[in-house]
This record gives structure tokens, C-alpha cells and sequence, in this order.
């Protein structure tokens, strides 16, 4: 039996990598004597170079923040009409397609990796259709190779939503290496940030240049704007906190990976618990540890061993929750419908994120991990009480 008192400190969900506070003054005091603090200045062009090498492209760029990021990849593709996207993500890649005019056409998803199906984006495609928005969820790559050639045989764009996909590699092959575009999110909570930001990283030069002008304005070289834009630039404070976290991330990703692994050895018996697994060809990133709850075997639902998770000062995440598709802006649309989308329904209503993040230990996972199978013990005495 475990004390299963709980944490007398919240644990949550995940929690910002930080830089060295010596290391951020003395980058402070740099952009503090240049006094330039944003407009593409130095701290922005050598976290774009270091990016670039990090994660082996020759075409990125940075931006204010993910949401931005896509919304300025919608307009550099110059798409139109409809996307066809997944439901189980994030509000934000369905709401850039919408700020763009874009109708999303959203795609069941694969029960194993919780990924876009990409066996049914065809019977998906009209003649209205421009692009396909696939998200890698939870770091965990979407089948490319399939998704880029249904994409060529079309004559369709690609532009991934990688916001959980920082440094992962497929074979080797950094997963911004397909598609048009892909997009990364620096927000606080990811493994790497600059505590808001993102990036996209392009297939050519001439997506790249596009791109850097609708993040200023649109403004050309001569000050002229042939396409209208947006304020995306990120600030070079910004650009600090991510030169500085760089060098941290590939330590925080070891940890996650150790306390990965650990999950799922103390919850690999637990009936009821589903844990979530990686194919040997990624070079994962561990973004998310998440579970699927079946009611039935565990005795309890997700929203549920939620709640009960809370007591304990177990702060957990219902990724993803409600589906996009069933936001009441996007739930009138016909791709909606809980008949097309039968899967992705089954698993939002099933998958929770326990805390994983480089501050915590493996006792704070062996803990977690025996609360969880301290519910289930208690659920089974309880109904055989009451049946016996």
C-alpha cells in the first residue's frame, strides 16, 4: 500500500523549462546596450541560425507566437476554399484556417497514434479543396510519406501543425523535412519556448521571403505592400530566453524520456489504463504522457479519475477536449458530424496528460502512478461490496 496522502505542492501538467537567470541578465544587458528590442535584430537572426541547425533546415523563421506562424503559412500558400485538417488538436489550427476564410474539413483520426487517418483524406478531397493540414499529435509523427503523396497526386499543399513536434526525426529525417511547411510552437508549456513564439519551416526560399514580409506588415524592401500583413515578429528578449534554452532542451528531453518510460512500467498492468507508445523509428520527444481510461475495466470514467486526480493536487489535462468539431463555431459544418468522426469522439472522451515535465522526479512518478492504481483497487472493493 502506497501513501497515497497526495503532493502537498501542485504537481501540473507540465512546467517551463527556464534559463539560467546569470546567463538571462547577461543577455539582457546586451540587448540592453543595443537598444534595439525588436525588428528582426541580432538576438532574432542567431536563434533562427541556431534553429536552423538544430533541427537541419536551411529555411526558418520565427514568429510572435504558433497561432500567428500558421495564420501567416495559410496566406504564404495562397490557399482557398477548404482544408481538410483533424478534429483532435488544439483550437488553434482550426481557428487560422478560419481568420483566413478557410472552411476546415476535418478527418477522423487513428485510434493508435491519434494522428489524421490518412486512409480517408481522399474520399475527403472536392474541387474546393486546397490543402491538407495534418497535426503530429503529441510529438508523435503523422504517416508523411502517405499524406505528401496523396497530397502530390491532387495538387494539394501541405502544411503541418508540428506545435508538439520540436527535434523529432522520422528514420533520422527531422519531421520539418516534408510538406510545404511546418509549424512549431515556443509557447511556455512546449519542451523548447521562447515563452511565446513559434516557427515555420519552409520547403524553398521564395515560401521563406514570402512569409518574413506578411510577418512585417507586408512591407517590401522599398516599403511598398503588394499583400496586406500582420505584426508577427518575435521581440529579441524573447529571442534570449530560446539562444539560452536551446542548449538546455536536449537534457530536458532525456528526462522526459526516463520519466516516460518509468509511467509506463508502473502503469503497464493496471487494467483499464491504455498507455501511449512511440514506433521504433521515431526519435521522440516527449512532449505528453498520455493515458486512455476505459471505464468499464478501470470502474471509473476519465472525467472522473480527473477529478479524483485533483484531490490528490494532481493537476492532469483532458488533451484534446472537446474536439474542434464540436466548438459551437465550427459544429454546424457537415464534416462534424459525430458519424464522420467516430474515432477521434471515442478518444477525446477517453485520453488524459499526467504531469511530465524535466522538475519532476521518479518518485513524483511512482506516486502518480500508485494513486492511479490505488483508484482502481478501491473501485473493484467497492463493486464488490455492493454486489456481493
Amino acid at each position: 500500500m502506497i501513501n497515497n496522502d497526495g503532493f502537498s505542492e501542485p504537481v501540473y501538467v507540465t512546467e517551463p523549462l527556464l534559463p539560467d537567470l546569470a546567463e538571462t541578465y547577461s543577455m539582457l544587458e546586451i540587448i540592453w546596450q543595443s537598444r534595439q528590442l525588436s525588428n528582426n535584430g541580432k538576438m532574432v537572426q542567431e536563434l533562427e541560425r541556431k534553429l536552423a541547425a538544430f533541427l537541419g533546415t536551411r529555411y526558418l523563421s520565427v514568429f510572435a507566437n504558433g497561432t500567428n506562424a500558421l495564420q501567416i503559412a495559410c496566406k504564404t500558400l495562397d490557399l482557398s476554399g477548404e482544408v481538410i485538417t483533424t478534429p483532435f488538436t488544439f483550437a488553434a489550427t482550426a481557428n487560422a484556417l478560419a481568420w483566413n476564410h478557410l472552411t476546415p474539413v476535418f478527418c477522423d483520426i487513428e485510434e493508435a497514434t491519434f494522428n489524421i487517418d490518412a486512409d480517408r483524406i481522399e474520399s475527403l478531397i472536392t474541387n474546393k479543396t486546397t490543402a491538407i493540414l495534418p497535426v503530429h499529435v503529441f510529438g508523435h509523427p503523422c504517416e508523411v510519406e502517405k499524406i505528401d503523396r496523396i497530397a502530390a497526386r491532387h495538387n494539394l499543399k501541405v502544411l503541418y501543425d508540428g506545435a508538439h513536434a520540436f527535434g523529432v526525426k522520422i528514420k533520422d529525417k527531422p519531421v520539418g523535412s516534408y510538406g510545404d511547411i511546418t509549424m512549431f510552437s515556443f509557447h511556455a508549456t512546449k519542451i523548447f519556448h521562447t515563452v511565446e513564439g513559434g516557427a515555420l519551416i519552409f520547403r524553398d526560399q521564395d515560401l521563406q521571403q514570402k512569409a518574413k514580409c506578411l510577418r512585417n506588415f507586408g512591407l517590401k524592401e522599398d516599403y511598398s505592400v503588394d499583400e496586406p500583413g500582420i505584426n508577427g515578429k518575435l521581440n529579441e528578449l524573447q529571442a534570449a530566453v530560446g539562444i539560452l534554452l536551446l542548449k538546455e532542451v536536449e537534457a530536458e528531453i532525456a528526462q522526459r524520456k526516463y520519466l516516460t518510460n518509468l509511467y509506463r512500467q508502473v502503469l503497464a498492468d493496471v487494467p483499464g489504463i491504455t498507455v501511449s507508445q512511440e514506433a521504433e523509428e521515431i526519435t521522440a520527444n516527449y512532449p505528453y504522457f498520455v493515458i486512455r481510461v476505459d471505464p468499464t475495466a478501470y470502474g471509473i470514467s476519465r472525467d472522473e479519475l480527473y477529478s479524483r486526480l485533483l484531490s490528490f493536487n494532481i493537476f492532469c489535462r483532458k488533451y484534446f477536449y472537446p474536439l474542434c468539431s464540436n466548438f459551437k463555431c465550427f459544429k454546424g459544418l457537415p464534416s462534424s458530424s459525430a458519424d464522420n468522426l467516430p474515432t477521434a469522439n471515442k478518444v477525446a472522451e477517453s485520453v488524459l496528460a499526467l504531469p511530465l515535465h524535466g522538475r519532476m522526479s521518479a518518485s513524483d512518478v511512482q506516486k502518480i502512478g500508485g494513486i492511479i492504481r490505488e483508484i482502481k483497487i478501491k473501485n473493484k472493493k467497492q463493486i464488490n461490496e455492493i454486489f456481493n
